[in-house]
């Protein structure tokens, strides 16, 4: 124990002759390991916000939308070079028919949505209008700050509620409680507000059908209400041209039994609408496929991470040997007199490998306080959220230690296997 003592107080004594030389030697462990945590806490957080907002939609449902098809030869549009009515996507014939054929599907809610201008006294936003039915909010994972929702009364009587988003009810009631209030949609319908949903985070576009979607500037009014009161053509009118959409149904989202059959309830629905649609003026997206991908693409990319950590931790490992090598050439004669004053071999493999080990071991811990400081930097300047899972840290550290003892185990038997007589002549 005790020639083990003196071999440590040796080696740290011989490291703190060289301070500089030992930081330069270990900036590539303290940067590997310091970029492996950053961006592997980037990389969760960016995952995980993409798999929450793929989940948000749900794992069981599918969403079927329509979609303006890509071709000129409409039927529906009219041979006027200043006005367009376009009849295109989905219908409630399609819905009943989802319903009515596809076992599996245990439930379904059409939505129809639109922008229009929301007012109330002299503030003014533009938002998304979307005539929904009760089931909508739960198919669709949303919850209610204050009120209640659209109720099947609503929908039979053709009431003139809505239900407004966090961010409608800040702009446009900025001082006061928006419940019992009404705002203006469009030009002149007036609708008394009976709920306002929770904040939530808005949605990145999925890469597929789906658009970004910023679900805090949305208000909801029954289907029924939206379909008597703006009736099935949309208009615009921009820079004297007019143009007109006749949409029924924007949106279904339809819910499946268990996610096994997700797939193939999809598959059923394109099938039956193919025969209906021959111009494909609908698009289907999956959830769950989406989050497949999306956690297929977060195992593609900590494989990439480590790749380049493993680069990085390697050109840490090969600047410790090559410093320790020539470490090895400047202490010969150190190397010598021990020999003669009676160290063995095994005191010399001893004191360079702790000599190695305390340079990996300070590169890691220097690596893992600068990792753990970057992203809530990142988080704070960006907006870019992060996740630091707990094992990271430990992970790069002790993959930093390992790179530094493995890279000395051949400077340390090279000085232990010098001929301690040949060690002593040298100068």
């Amino acid at each position: 124990m005790h020639r083990l003592t003196n071999t440590i107080a040796l080696a740290l004594r011989n490291l703190t002759l060289h301070k500089l030389r030992v930081l330069l030697t270990i900036l590539g462990l303290i940067f590997g390991v310091s970029s492996v945590i950053a961006m592997l806490a980037i990389a969760e957080g960016a995952s995980a916000e993409a798999q929450r907002q793929i989940a948000d939609l749900g794992a069981t449902n599918v969403i079927v939308q329509s979609k303006k098809p890509a071709d000129d030869k409409n039927p529906s549009k009219q041979n006027n070079n200043d006005s367009f009515i376009f009849q295109y996507g989905l219908t409630y014939k399609d819905f009943d028919r989802i319903i009515e054929t596809i076992p599996t599907v245990v439930g379904a809610t059409p939505i129809r949505e639109f922008r229009q201008n929301l007012r109330h006294l002299d503030h003014e936003i533009e938002g998304r209008v979307v005539g929904v039915s009760p089931e909508y909010i739960k198919l669709t994972n949303q919850h209610l700050a204050q009120g209640r929702f659209i109720t099947d009364a609503d929908l039979f009587y053709l009431a003139n509620v809505v239900v407004i988003g966090d961010d409608v009810a800040t702009l446009l009631f900025p001082y006061g409680d928006p419940l019992d209030k009404s705002i203006r949609i469009g030009e002149n319908h007036f609708y008394r507000i009976i709920g306002v949903t929770k904040n939530r985070a808005p949605s990145a576009g999925t890469g597929s059908s789906l658009a970004a979607q910023d679900f805090n500037k949305d208000v909801y009014i029954p289907r029924t209400t939206d379909r008597a009161r703006f009736g099935e053509i949309l208009s615009t009118v921009k820079q004297g041209s007019y143009t007109a959409e006749k949409i029924e149904i924007s949106q279904v989202t339809v819910a499946v039994e268990s996610m096994e059959e997700v797939k193939r309830t999809a598959e059923a629905i394109e099938s039956m609408l193919n025969q209906f649609h021959p111009k494909k003026d609908f698009a289907i997206t999956v959830p769950l496929e989406l989050l497949e991908k999306a956690e297929a693409t977060k195992r593609i990319f900590n494989l990439v991470l480590g790749s380049i950590a493993s680069i990085s931790l390697l050109v840490g490992g090969i600047g410790i040997m090559n410093i320790m090598l020539a470490t090895v050439s400047e202490r010969t004669r150190e190397i010598g007199i021990r020999r003669a004053l009676g160290a063995k071999r095994r005191d010399i493999i001893q004191q360079f490998l702790i000599e190695t080990t305390v340079m990996s071991g300070s590169g890691g811990l220097i690596g893992v306080a600068l990792g753990l400081a970057v992203p809530p930097l990142v988080a704070r300047f960006s907006g870019i959220p992060v996740v630091v899972n707990f094992w990271s840290p430990v992970v790069a550290f002790l993959i930093a230690v390992g790179t530094g003892v493995v890279f000395g185990v051949y400077p340390a038997r090279r000085a232990a296997m010098l001929d301690p007589v040949e060690a002593l002549r040298s100068e």
